[in-house]
């Protein structure tokens, strides 16, 4: 892999820059604990997985969508039975979740520091425009980056728009996450360079069977990892 041509890099959001999906997980686990009487846990997990990816179309990615079809499997899973008290519990989960501290991916922060000295760095993420831009804001780590994006969903489309919008050649752009199928995949699939940084607990939807074989492609363990090859 020659890294000789790359001008900007790209970096995903959650759980590349800041924890995120252990909020979510959380949030499953204590529906599930709460709704146990009704129907047993693991059900209830794949339950909600499923009204989370019908809705997903609808709602897109965040938070604020994911506390909806809280509710809505919560109604499902009770027939319609359920306490106001129980709906607000799940109202409340979500803006608990929105309130939450940002907490960095170990390394994240020196990284971006010195990676920024030598190329333009962008932030380039899924989801609530509102959620994105707060938690970046309480992050640190705005000053590192040249330019924001923030979307519904991350396509080769969306990447091809991007590269044009940066003024850049794909083999100039590198995309760095923790996402296979949005960080990587779609990256590779337009000719630009893609790194993979996996974060220890990942969202079934964006889960990618086999192995990836790309000459842009390459994996690693922690994000100082990247100070080793650019």
């Amino acid at each position: 892999m020659s890294l000789k041509n790359i001008k900007v890099i790209a970096f995903d959001a959650d759980d590349t820059l800041w924890v995120n999906e252990t909020l979510f997980r959380k949030a499953e686990e204590e529906l599930c604990e709460l709704l146990e009487a009704y129907l047993p846990k693991e059900e209830a997990g794949k339950l909600l997985f499923d009204v989370e990816m019908k809705n997903l179309p609808l709602y897109g990615y965040g938070i604020k969508p994911f506390t909806l079809s809280l509710i809505e499997a919560a109604i499902t899973i009770t027939n319609g039975d359920m306490s106001i008290d129980l709906v607000q519990k799940l109202i409340e989960k979500g803006k608990e979740m929105l309130n939450e501290p940002i907490e960095l991916i170990d390394g994240i922060d020196d990284t971006l520091k010195e990676l920024s000295k030598r190329y333009r760095l962008v932030m380039a993420t899924k989801g609530d425009l509102l959620d994105q831009e707060r938690k970046l804001i309480k992050s640190g780590l705005e000053c590192y980056f040249h330019h924001i994006e923030i979307v519904s969903d991350k396509t080769e489309k969306q990447y091809k728009k991007l590269v044009k919008q940066l003024d850049v050649t794909e083999n100039e752009f590198l995309m760095v996450g923790n996402s296979l199928k949005s960080d990587v995949l779609p990256v590779l699939n337009i000719g630009a360079h893609a790194f993979h940084i996996p974060f220890h607990t990942t969202w079934a939807h964006e889960m990618v069977n086999g192995e990836i074989n790309h000459p842009n492609f390459k994996s690693f363990t922690k994000a100082t990892e990247l100070l080793e090859v650019l």
